[in-house]
């Protein structure tokens, strides 16, 4: 028995593709098989739509890497009042104290000092002639100010090798690398800001040699670091424990 196609008398040409009923003896049409013109407009714009939906969902996730970083904290002298506009600076900084032992309140001290948390900061240029502009001092960049070179060696050293400098979470870790290297190197205690910071400020060289003795204005910015660990560790202590909280946990599920 022969089966033939025939097309939709209903569909118009462009439509069918009928199968032969060996019980009745009839043709069964199937006219959504094979659209006509207006068929194909219609699934046409229907993957316009879906395009459309599906930009404007990677737009959403993407914008805010695209307009830039987060602003600055409208309260940069008070540690709490940081950890509740930016949530999840606190997790970063914890992270990072649980990696290299520097406790928190000194990581954000020194960050504070550095940039104001702000993370696109760079030193200001230089001027020409006192009317056009010069050169930057420094490659520091960043909410930690590190330079390029020594970016570069927390990189290699901690295989972090798409760390940002104003990105928080690779900033804060980087201080804590850094003054964990100098613990080993120069011998100074996690919890000391004061020298942590001339460390940070001269190099571990630069450290040893003692060359912050001669700079009377650094000793003083050292000694502003520190009161401000110290400040931000009290403030710490009375609203740490809203940071630690966790979601709620329906046991076993």
């Amino acid at each position: 028995m022969e089966v033939k196609v025939a097309p939709s008398p209903s569909m118009g040409e462009g439509w069918g593709k009928g199968e032969y009923n060996a019980i009745s003896s009839t043709y069964i049409s199937l006219p959504f098989i094979l659209p006509n013109e207006q068929g194909q407009s219609m699934i046409s714009r229907n993957v316009e739509k879906l395009i459309a939906i599906s930009l404007l969902c990677i737009f959403t996730f993407l914008l805010p890497a695209c307009i830039g970083p987060r602003k600055a904290p409208e309260h940069p002298d008070n540690i709490c009042k940081i950890f509740r506009e930016n949530k999840k600076w606190y997790k970063s900084a914890d992270a990072s104290y649980q990696r290299w032992g520097t406790p928190v309140p000194v990581l954000m001290a020194i960050i504070h000092q550095e940039s104001r948390f702000q993370a696109k900061i760079k030193p200001p240029r230089t001027t020409c002639l006192c009317i056009f502009p010069g050169p930057r001092p420094s490659s520091a960049y960043g909410y930690s100010q590190a330079l390029d070179s020594t970016w570069e060696k927390y990189k290699r050293a901690t295989g972090n090798s798409g760390a940002d400098r104003d990105d928080f979470d690779d900033a804060v870790d980087f201080i804590g690398w850094y003054s964990n290297l100098s613990h080993r190197k120069c011998g100074i205690a996690k919890n000391d800001a004061y020298n942590l910071y001339l460390a940070y400020h001269e190099g571990h060289g630069g450290f040893l040699r003692k060359t912050y003795r001669k700079k009377s204005w650094l000793l003083k910015v050292a000694g502003k670091v520190k009161r401000r660990s110290q400040s931000y560790q009290n403030q710490l202590a009375s609203c740490e424990r809203e940071f630690r909280r966790r979601g709620c946990c329906l046991w076993p599920f």
